[in-house]
């Protein structure tokens, strides 16, 4: 039977070829070619509408200390 052998990897690791600034300056010039998807508008529910879901009462005080939610 003929064994093929695994290529070694370095002992050190590799640096990579870009750096973190030309990636971003990569994905900036990238930026105005991707237009972003159009999210559908949706409804609010009634909370009468909801039904089955369990809040554990540590993370409701949680939330109802909350400015933005609460107090």
């Amino acid at each position: 039977m003929t064994q093929y052998p695994a290529p070694r990897e370095p002992r050190e690791p590799r640096e990579s070829d870009f750096s973190l600034a030309e990636l971003r300056g990569d994905g900036a010039r990238m930026a105005p070619h991707w237009a972003p998807a159009a999210a559908p508008a949706t409804a609010p529910v009634s909370p009468a509408l909801i039904h089955g879901v369990t809040v554990p009462a540590s993370s409701a005080r949680l939330i109802a200390a909350t400015r933005e939610y609460g107090v």
